[in-house]
């Protein structure tokens, strides 16, 4: 039986059926990758699977990442193995985090705008987040269509972020929420990453913005008019008309392209309530394998 596909109101976005991720055969990868390319977020629904399955289904879209460095557990004991982002409230003991704790502060950085690994080379394609546990109320995961923003820009916005080059790293977003407390190691492991404002998705051809809130500084800007001109933008693509937002349910997961959207965590009671949710990313493949060198100027085209 091939997958079914069911499109939610907004356009960029899909629930996905009849497949089982701890045994997808190649036609279930196929058809699924046809569907991301056209979505850019699929949701699936009631999945049993285990961590295995989750990092065998991710391979399949590319090498898995690994964490650079772990900024948010400094005197703290990871979770997770390497290969797995942490996006919950737990300590290695299962224990929901203490109010002060480093990695709450550090994590409180999921609720802004931002797509995943934007500030690592190479650079995040396919995030894939797996509902073990949910809050029962709030912890929501929105998302937006960076494509269809881009569309919808006037045409003087459109020549103004066309060629820009932007600086991204984990330390200017969590700048932001007044998060400066980065070690010497730290702040070698998150130098910024230079971006194209605007890439094309190789499979669609289509045009997106690429923004995040990663961003720190653009090339040929002042930092106050960088921040202003980022601000609009995300502004601009965090619209309703471009947002889907997702209601976790225990056994969902999620997988959308880093290249054109963006998501942010919204807020629940996280001193009180348990969430377990494990993300695997993927490299994008023209950073891993097409550049010689991630960490200097690309050139738009190369997106």
């Amino acid at each position: 039986m091939s997958i079914s596909v069911f499109p939610f109101d907004q356009a960029f976005a899909a629930e996905v059926g009849d497949v089982d991720l701890r045994h997808p055969s190649p036609e279930d990868v196929a058809a699924i990758s046809a569907a991301f390319a056209r979505y850019a977020v699929l949701v699936f629904p009631a999945q049993p699977i285990e961590l295995e399955h989750q990092m065998a289904f991710a391979a399949n879209f590319g090498p898995l990442e690994t964490r650079s460095v772990d900024a948010a557990f400094s005197g703290r004991k990871a979770r997770l193995r390497a290969e797995i982002a942490d996006v919950g409230n737990l300590d290695a003991d299962g224990r929901i985090w203490d109010e002060n704790s480093r990695f709450r502060k550090f994590q409180m950085g999921n609720r802004l705008w931002h797509t995943d690994s934007s500030f690592k080379a190479p650079s995040g394609y396919v995030s894939m987040l797996y509902g073990y546990k949910v809050a029962p109320i709030g912890g929501h995961t929105q998302f937006c269509d960076l494509r269809a923003a881009y569309d919808a820009l006037p045409e003087a916005t459109r020549a103004t972020v066309e060629g820009l080059q932007a600086e991204h790293s984990l330390m200017f977003s969590r700048a932001r929420l007044g998060f400066v407390d980065f070690t010497d190691q730290e702040k070698i492991d998150y130098a910024p990453v230079v971006r194209p404002l605007v890439r094309t998705i190789p499979e669609s051809g289509r045009r997106s913005l690429y923004i995040a809130s990663h961003i720190g500084h653009i090339h040929g800007m002042s930092d106050p008019e960088a921040i202003a001109l980022v601000d609009e933008l995300t502004r601009h693509a965090t619209q309703p008309r471009f947002v889907y937002t997702h209601r976790w349910r225990d056994g969902d997961l999620v997988m959308w392209d880093n290249r054109c959207t963006m998501h942010r965590g919204t807020a629940f009671e996280d001193t009180r309530w348990v969430r377990d949710l494990r993300r695997v990313t993927t490299s994008d493949r023209i950073d891993a394998f097409g550049r010689p060198d991630p960490r200097t100027t690309p050139s738009a085209a190369e997106y």
